[in-house]
């Protein structure tokens, strides 16, 4: 299932992230979250998300203006997939990121 509020997808019909139960079957072009890291580790799958042709789009959390403030370093970046590539970029992700969960890096909402 997709939530328009989160762009998150899952299993059950009710969103798990922010409890909204209108909820849908995602649509190919849909926008959906896939994984939220620092700058450097989103700029990383970034890369490899291109090397594999899936489109994606970032979402910087603090904003320009406190990025600047904090330094860059410290910004968390948002990353977005259309649904159609979703499972091939999380399978991405899992494999380029299964060592960070272990030493504490969220690597979802």
């Amino acid at each position: 299932m997709f939530c328009e509020k989160c762009s998150a997808v899952f299993e059950s019909d009710i969103c798990p992230f922010c409890g909204d139960e209108n909820t849908r079957h995602p649509y190919p072009d849909d926008l959906c979250f896939l994984i939220e890291k620092n700058y450097v580790m989103a700029g990383m799958l970034g890369d490899i998300l291109t090397q594999n042709n899936i489109s994606f789009m970032i979402k910087n959390v603090l904003g320009a203006g406190m990025a600047l403030k904090v330094g860059p370093m410290a910004e968390r970046v948002r990353v977005y997939i259309p649904y159609k590539y979703y499972q091939s970029a999380k399978d991405i992700a899992d494999t380029l990121f299964a060592g960070h969960a272990a030493q504490g890096e969220e690597n979802e909402k």
